[in-house]
């Protein structure tokens, strides 16, 4: 079990939903902003479907919950942000969202990528984990090995000039086994204030309790006030890393 200090230069969170960063690692985001990370959201569907009101239809849905997302980035200290525009509801992880996904993590050639873990359908005995969670993680994770750094894989992307890329580490959120924690002692209230931009989806009711009793939930036994969990996996160790990178700057 680590406490962690580290900070990427660049990292991208790929889920499902607008909502779905803020809920789960918009404390993180909000300190690696801080620190100069650059950092993009990919959002796998719009939300078209998560307004319950009548007479809304998906487009608007989408529309107001687009520019929620943009809200709490902004908020976040986060700039980038790509919509993919899968529908809501219906998210399956196929070969199509792979290669989408694979197409930003080549643009934007993150060192970290964000995602939640494909593998937990119960959390407890009174959730079900979303099945767009599931698919936007799994289609996260394929897109991240092998595809978006096999050369040899969706070839037409390298004549777009969007070469192959490999990311240094993956952080997977809501893992039931994390093995990594990072304080938000210092951005808890961002993450709030982000959260609270989602105003569609909470009717009136402030999520901050909550969320900050979580965030103290997961500090617990270490040496901080509240904490964001990972589960970390490292593709290129210290010194491949560093290797990549420089072959990466010969190839600019």
């Amino acid at each position: 079990m680590l406490t962690q200090t580290y900070i990427p230069e660049s990292a991208m969170v790929i889920v499902a939903h607008p909502d779905d960063i803020e809920f789960t690692c918009g404390g993180t985001m909000a300190l690696w902003a801080k620190a100069g990370c650059r950092i993009v959201y990919v959002l796998c569907t719009s939300g078209d479907v998560g307004i319950a009101e009548p007479g809304m239809t998906n487009q608007k849905a989408a529309e107001i919950r687009e520019a929620e997302t943009l809200e709490a980035a902004h908020r976040t200290g986060v700039n980038l942000v790509e919509f993919l525009r899968e529908p809501d509801g219906l998210l399956q992880p196929t070969l199509a969202l792979r290669k989408k996904i694979v197409r930003e993590i080549r643009r934007y050639r993150p060192e970290v990528v964000v995602t939640g873990d494909p593998t937990i359908v119960f959390f407890n005995d009174t959730y079900i984990n979303h099945p767009d969670h599931r698919a936007a993680a799994t289609a996260a994770l394929d897109a991240v090995f092998p595809a978006a750094g096999q050369p040899n894989l969706f070839q037409e992307l390298s004549e777009e000039g969007l070469y192959a890329h490999k990311t240094r580490k993956v952080y997977i959120t809501n893992s039931l086994t994390p093995d990594t924690f990072v304080s938000i002692d210092e951005t808890l209230p961002i993450k709030l204030h982000a959260l609270q931009a989602h105003t569609s989806q909470f009717n009136g009711w402030d999520p901050s309790e909550m969320i900050t009793q979580w965030a103290a939930e997961r500090a617990e036994g270490l040496d901080m006030k509240y904490a964001e969990a990972y589960k970390v996996i490292t593709l290129e160790d210290d010194e491949a890393w560093e290797r990549l990178k420089q072959k990466q700057n010969l190839k600019g």
